[in-house]
């Protein structure tokens, strides 16, 4: 919820800065379709179907961050791309290793007044975790509403939302046209 907020600040604070909304449009963004699909499956698995055996909320989960590696890998060419595929890099290598899961720290969870329920969590305790500082560990500030926590692949998926809304809005990708010889 915290990313989708920063998303929707992004693209205000765009033509505040002299950025232009229509070049994000105008991007050549690929694989839509694939992309609807990741999110469409994430919220199935870890809001809708929640009584799904775990295996298979797993596998649903883990599917999800191959469809987005594959839309990234589509998009790699776009300025920030680099950075958000970083991001969901760390988190989907670090969800695979830990059986569906993206490790919560019991401080953040605490700090952030998440209450875990039965079921599929896509972040949560996890018994012996790998690569725990990857998890959730940090808190967004209290000041700000809808307390969540953040891992550093979050962190990173928002630096290269930044640099491709910031970078795309302030210049045209039209094809290059070869040189006259």
């Amino acid at each position: 919820m915290f990313l989708g907020l920063c998303a929707l600040a992004l693209l205000v604070v765009v033509p505040l800065t002299g950025g232009s909304l229509s070049k994000v449009a105008a991007l050549p963004f690929r694989g839509v379709r694939w992309l609807l699909g990741a999110l469409v499956l994430q919220v199935l698995v870890i809001s809708v179907l929640t009584s799904l055996p775990h295996a298979v909320a797993v596998a649903g989960h883990i599917a999800s961050y191959a469809m987005l590696a594959w839309v990234l890998w589509l998009n790699r060419r776009l300025p920030g791309v680099v950075v958000i595929a970083a991001g969901a890099a760390a988190n989907g290598v670090t969800i695979a290793l830990n059986d569906g899961t993206l490790p919560a720290s019991r401080s953040a969870l605490r700090a952030a007044g998440i209450h875990l329920h039965a079921g599929f969590d896509n972040s949560g305790i996890v018994a012996h975790p790998h690569l725990a500082w990857l998890g959730d560990i940090m808190v967004t500030p209290s000041w700000l509403p809808l307390r969540n926590m953040l891992s550093i692949g979050d962190l990173l998926l928002l630096a290269g939302a930044c640099v491709l809304v910031f970078v795309s809005t302030r210049k045209s990708f039209a094809p290059a046209m070869p040189e006259a010889a």
